[in-house]
């Protein structure tokens, strides 16, 4: 639940500070001090920062509801979702900087996109139908418990937090991490995707797949969306041991 920010309270932000298009960039973290508001958010406070004092601070946000995962970033050293993070709940020194793992734009702002695209398109984390496309042909059923699985699958908003929290991505470039895994078990789990087990054993049950997880699972305690990413890679690694049985 929501509560309101102590009146008055002075803030003190420290935000990493980088300008990539400067002719002597310099990493750096600078100082800016507020006075609290109501339900003052993170996005509210950087929106303050930029307009009363810094216009060339870079930040991202887009919607403030918590459903784009722009805004998200390190909080304290936790990943976190500016938009949805209330100045209430921080202490009065608040460091704030940009989400490893992902390539850095500037200041707070990162390219997010990049490494989401990349891990689809190795995953091919899309249906795969061997049959062409029949717009005439009547709709197929879905189990209401299955389409319900599928939906908590497809909460993720892409923010990357997870991916920022975790271990194996930041040292191992090519691991799918947990929204690539993510992504991964709900298109394993979508019946209208023809592949077999098989055919996503090579994808997942490898080193860049699930069997590259450190087991610390920051990702399942710092996901916004709260996905139940325990499931889904218990499910993944069942499916490993399974198939592997098979293929013996």
């Amino acid at each position: 639940m929501s509560r309101a920010s102590p009146a008055g309270r002075r803030l003190t932000f420290e935000i990493f500070r980088f300008n990539p298009q400067a002719e002597q960039p310099q990493p750096h973290m600078q100082r800016f001090e507020i006075e609290e508001t109501p339900y003052m958010s993170l996005f509210i406070a950087l929106n303050t920062i930029r307009e009363t004092m810094d216009p060339s601070l870079q930040f991202d946000f887009a919607c403030r509801s918590a459903i784009c995962g722009s805004c998200g970033m390190m909080v304290n050293g936790k990943p976190s979702l500016g938009c949805r993070t209330l100045t209430a709940d921080l202490p009065d020194l608040i460091r704030l900087q940009p989400l490893p793992v992902f390539k850095l734009i500037g200041d707070l702002s990162v390219d997010t996109g990049v490494w989401f695209r990349e891990m689809a398109a190795s995953s091919e984390a899309w249906i795969h139908a061997k049959q062409a496309f029949n717009p005439n042909a009547a709709e197929e059923r879905m189990d209401d418990e299955l389409a319900a699985t599928l939906y908590e699958s497809d909460r993720c908003i892409e923010c990357g937090c997870c991916v920022a929290a975790c271990g194996a991505a930041r040292f191992a470039k090519d691991f799918k991490g947990p929204a690539g895994l993510n992504r991964i078990a709900r298109f394993m789990m979508d019946p209208r995707d023809e592949r077999d087990d098989s055919d996503w054993f090579d994808v997942f049950a490898t080193e860049d797949g699930v069997f590259g997880c450190l087991g610390l699972m920051a990702c399942h305690d710092i996901c916004p969306k709260e996905l139940p990413l325990l499931e889904v890679y218990a499910y993944l690694r069942r499916k490993a041991l399974t198939t592997a049985r098979k293929r013996d």
